[in-house]
């Protein structure tokens, strides 16, 4: 198998460039992360259409990577309580070495084939849930042991890689694959990999939530209300919504703990 993640870069010598010409260049090369994610919007209609179902249904979404790609999957799901209100757990991003490997980077534990499916276990992984592997190789073993052993147990799986053919894109039951092509910096898949592994992590969760009905219009009704930013933001969606003045829909947010409930109470 190729890797194009691991392919030559299109650029050399660049000690001797310039930060203008480094900076144009990386530029040049981002441009082409989102139509590569384009392409791949049928694959990832399927899945999202599967997770919609699965979690209408009592189920969970968790995300396994190692590295940049688990770090990904534990910032979207991270965001998912404040963004859209929903409970901790619902969405779960697992990693490689663990939490502490959230900042440092833990020697091997990508390696073991095992542990994935150990990590998945301790949250009491279920046929109702769905296991999306994020390895931009493709062939991570802690992500392609942990999907290997969610096949066997009934348990849908996805995935979201960089290099067609590699391990996980064949073990995933929903494999989404970006190619877009040698990095910037050969084998850095922190860069073009991982952008197109976080746009279509933002693509996957915030459709789900739209569709479970944690979106009203195009507002985050269902945001947590935990610090004066977003106080602001919902006494103002209130405003709009009910036409009071901004003294009106504060008020009426504090007292209801919800933009949602606020907006219902007015419309009564």
């Amino acid at each position: 198998m190729k890797k194009i993640t691991e392919s030559d870069s299109r650029y050399n010598h660049l000690e001797k460039r310039k930060v203008r010409n480094l900076l144009a260049n990386i530029n040049r090369e981002d441009r082409k992360v989102p139509l590569a994610v384009a392409k791949e919007i049928p694959k990832i209609e399927k899945l999202v259409k599967v997770m919609i179902e699965k979690m209408k249904k009592g189920g969970r979404l968790f995300y396994i990577g190692a590295g940049t790609s688990g770090r990904l999957g534990i910032v979207d799901a991270s965001e998912c309580p404040p963004t859209y209100g929903v409970p901790q757990g619902l969405v779960v991003g697992l990693i490689a070495g663990g939490d502490k490997a959230i900042r440092k980077a833990v020697e091997f534990a990508e390696d073991d084939t095992r542990q994935g499916w150990k990590d998945l276990k301790t949250n009491h992984i279920s046929k109702k849930d769905v296991v999306i592997g994020i390895a931009a190789s493709g062939t991570t073993p802690y992500v392609v042991g942990a999907l290997e052993k969610c096949n066997k147990n009934g348990i849908t799986t996805g995935c979201i890689t960089c290099n067609p053919g590699s391990p996980v894109v064949k073990t995933a039951t929903y494999p989404i694959v970006v190619v877009v092509g040698p990095e910037f910096l050969t084998g850095s898949t922190r860069m073009k990999s991982g952008t197109a592994q976080k746009l279509v992590l933002n693509m996957i969760s915030s459709t789900v939530m739209i569709k479970l009905g944690r979106v009203q219009g195009n507002k985050m009704v269902d945001m947590q209300l935990n610090n004066n930013k977003l106080v602001d933001r919902g006494a103002k969606i209130i405003m709009r919504e009910l036409k009071v003045t901004y003294a009106s829909a504060k008020a009426a947010l504090l007292k209801y703990g919800s933009v949602r409930k606020a907006v219902n109470s007015g419309k009564k």
